[in-house]
């Protein structure tokens, strides 16, 4: 494997090729031969990192942005709570939003529907910390706090081709296509736009104290008269709470996690207030 560095935004990045910026995601991912790689291509050099009136660089570390006055409190939160301090002060908020399911099932390399199987072995297996919306197809939960705190933001994506709102970076997995991202082939994220709020927060249960996984994680942002509440850790991609729980599939062991969501979508409401 060869590692090389990026000269700029817009360069190609063959088939056989991934980017690495923090490489906290990235690197677990390789050493247990989930992901395969003929050439690395460090893209540090070419993906802002700064903060400025609202646009933050991919490249910027969680530990930055959990210290800067100038991100909604929402995000600082999600950030804080998101890792350990040394993953914070290497993770990059794009690589965050990107990251691979915790699934234990797709993490240990079982044909599952996410590794182009037939089965998602988590519906009628283990599935505790599974999802409780979307999980039919595939019953994985998405990890990110920080795409769950821009999701109830409202934020924007730039990409080195496009800009979308973060929303639409992600997709349901499918029989046709497996991907839970709408990212093409050498497509980059280079900045977050996140819009002015008057008020945010975001709330977390964990297996533990502190430097978890959400089991639950809920963000809420307020703009003018509007409500924006998303949650982290209970469907295959960040899920924006329009429905209320009407559309909730929990299963037998993960019934636990909408106890959990009404509770702190109750105290996010409250906080918002």
């Amino acid at each position: 494997m060869e590692l090389r560095r990026a000269s700029s935004r817009d360069e190609r990045v063959d088939g056989g090729a991934l980017v690495l910026a923090g490489g906290t995601e990235l690197v677990p991912l390789l050493r247990s031969g989930l992901v395969h790689a003929d050439e690395l291509v460090d893209i540090r050099g070419v993906v802002p990192r700064g903060i400025s009136d609202g646009a933050i660089g991919a490249a910027a570390t969680l530990a930055e942005l959990e210290c800067d006055p100038q991100v909604p409190e929402a995000l600082r939160e999600a950030c804080r709570l998101a890792a350990s301090p040394q993953l914070r002060n290497a993770g990059t908020l794009g690589g965050n939003l990107l990251q691979a399911t915790r699934c234990w099932y797709w993490r240990l390399g079982w044909a599952c529907r996410l590794h182009g199987g037939a089965e998602c072995f988590a519906r009628d297996g283990e599935h505790r910390e599974h999802a409780i919306f979307a999980n039919g197809f595939c019953a994985s939960a998405h990890p990110s706090d920080v795409a769950a705190a821009l999701l109830a933001l409202d934020a924007t994506l730039l990409t080195n081709r496009r800009s979308l709102p973060v929303a639409e970076l992600y997709r349901l997995p499918t029989e046709d296509d497996r991907r839970t991202t709408t990212l093409a082939p050498g497509e980059l994220i280079l900045e977050v736009r996140v819009p002015e709020c008057d008020r945010s927060t975001y709330l977390k249960a964990m297996g533990r104290k502190r430097w978890a996984f959400p089991l639950v994680g809920v963000a809420g942002a307020r703009v003018g008269g509007e409500v924006r509440v998303a949650l982290a850790g209970v469907a295959p991609v960040p899920w924006l709470l329009e429905d209320g729980f009407e559309s909730a599939t929990p299963l037998p062991d993960n019934a636990y996690k909408l106890d959990v969501a009404r509770a702190l979508v109750a105290r996010v409401r409250t906080a918002l207030a």
